[in-house]
């Protein structure tokens, strides 16, 4: 009966009565066959679409029986055939080349090995429907796994897993986990955690502090960066603003419209300075404020000139620095200072005070008026006042009613000349005017009266 080589080694199968006086050397050859199917060998792989590993029947130093294989040459991608298809065989297989290689052994399942990695393989040896498994696929681990390279994941996670690390061409690097407070939790050599996903949450939760040490662009979505000139940088790009602050009631704070270099404040928001909030400015939505509620007073300071004045470009008010300050009317100067004192462009209109019935004491308010109008339709009498002010002056008319002979009085603040009374005119209706001026606290002089005013024409 003839040796037969139908084992998964292919190793020489002697019948009985077979290889008379060569059964030591055959035995030989199976165990040297043996050993070299636990061991290391090299195969180059064809430049070609498709080319075949063959374990070959009885074939000593055939790289294609061993254990480990370290597959060079090639040159493009390319399908191996496992040969022959009824081995069911586990192989090392490290992809040297440059190409991706695809393991098949009949009509099931392949295996490809991208250029550069290992993957430990298996055939089932079923035939023409064999197929060839990734031992590695869905492995778990008990302990610790020590790596001194790289993981390099092609698949995505799922919604499941408790925790795992994937890859997709879309979304890149995936980590992803299930724990009852937390999805993601990464930690420090202390244990202690550095950054949280909560579960269920896009959120991200820092710990301490987050760092950034690069610069930002003008094409980022929202970046935070960091350069040595400007500091922290934070930007961003959307169609209304390009950064909003907002606070925990989802609010508005402050934002930046897109693309300027503007910052928006809502309607009755405000800016708020110093540690009890003593100055704030603020918007109501129609008026504008600058509220100062400090123990000291409130500056608004230029170092050579300062003007308030309208949007429009007109103004009410001028400072200027070891100079003038002017007042405005429709942006015309009306008042200013001077080294001497004030020029008035125009005419200065004092308030007058009208009384059109008078009789009796009458008490003049000099700190609301500058001037009286008086209509006499009795005897008066000038009572002291206690509102004059040193240096203020004007004049007093007195005007008789129709029934005239009205007669004036006053009191002992009012000085006349000569320390004679006044006397105005007694007709029906007839005018007098009488200038003052004050020239010390309860001494209010009284100039002589211009009597009888009547149409001159």
């Amino acid at each position: 009966m003839a040796s037969t080589y139908v084992n998964n080694l292919r190793l020489n199968e002697m019948a009985t009565g077979d290889a008379s006086g060569s059964w030591g050397t055959n035995t030989n050859i199976n165990l040297t066959l043996i050993g070299e199917a636990f061991g290391w060998g090299t195969r180059a792989i064809a430049n070609a679409s498709t080319d075949n590993m063959t374990i070959g029947d009885g074939n000593e130093g055939d790289a294609d029986r061993s254990l480990a294989i370290k597959l060079t040459g090639g040159g493009q991608a390319c399908t191996v055939t496992l040969l022959p298809n009824t081995v069911s065989k586990v192989w090392v297989m490290y992809n040297a080349t440059a190409a991706t290689l695809t393991f098949t052994q009949g009509s099931g399942a392949n295996v490809a090995i991208p250029a550069g990695q290992t993957k430990i393989i298996a055939t089932d040896g079923g035939g023409s429907g064999a197929v060839v498994y990734d031992l590695l696929v869905n492995t778990s681990f008990n302990g610790d796994v020590n790596l001194t390279g790289t993981v390099l994941p092609t698949g995505d996670t799922a919604a499941g897993d408790a925790a795992a690390f994937g890859y997709t061409a879309a979304l890149g690097a995936i980590l992803t986990g299930q724990g009852s407070t937390n999805d993601i939790t990464l930690v420090n050599d202390a244990d202690a955690t550095v950054v949280s996903i909560p579960t269920g949450t896009t959120n991200v939760t820092v710990a301490g502090k987050l760092g950034v040490g690069g610069d930002t662009a003008s094409g980022d979505d929202a970046a935070i960066g960091y350069t040595a000139a400007e500091g922290l940088i934070l930007t961003g790009q959307g169609s209304t603003s390009d950064i909003t602050f907002k606070n925990d009631a989802d609010t508005t704070v402050f934002s930046i419209p897109t693309g300027t270099d503007d910052v928006v404040f809502p309607d009755s928001a405000q800016l708020q300075f110093g540690a009890g909030s003593d100055l704030r400015l603020t918007h109501d939505g129609s008026n504008s404020y600058i509220i100062d509620q400090g123990t000291g007073g409130l500056y608004v300071q230029g170092d050579t000139f300062v003007a308030v004045g309208s949007p429009s470009g007109e103004t009410g008010l001028t400072y200027t620095k070891d100079g003038a300050i002017a007042l405005y009317h429709d942006n015309s100067s009306k008042l200013a200072t001077s080294a001497t004192g004030v020029t008035v462009t125009g005419t200065a209109v004092a308030t007058t005070d009208t009384d059109t019935s008078n009789s009796g004491s009458v008490t003049l308010d000099f700190a609301a008026n500058q001037n009286f109008v008086l209509t006499m339709t009795g005897n008066v009498t000038l009572a002291n006042p206690t509102t004059e002010q040193v240096g203020q002056s004007g004049f007093i008319s007195f005007i008789q009613d129709g029934t005239g002979s009205r007669v004036l009085s006053v009191g002992s603040q009012y000085f006349c000349a000569g320390g004679t009374v006044i006397v105005l005119s007694t007709a029906a209706n007839s005018i007098d005017i009488v200038p003052y001026v004050v020239i010390a606290a309860g001494k209010i002089c009284l100039g002589a009266p211009q009597l009888a005013f009547a149409d001159a024409s």
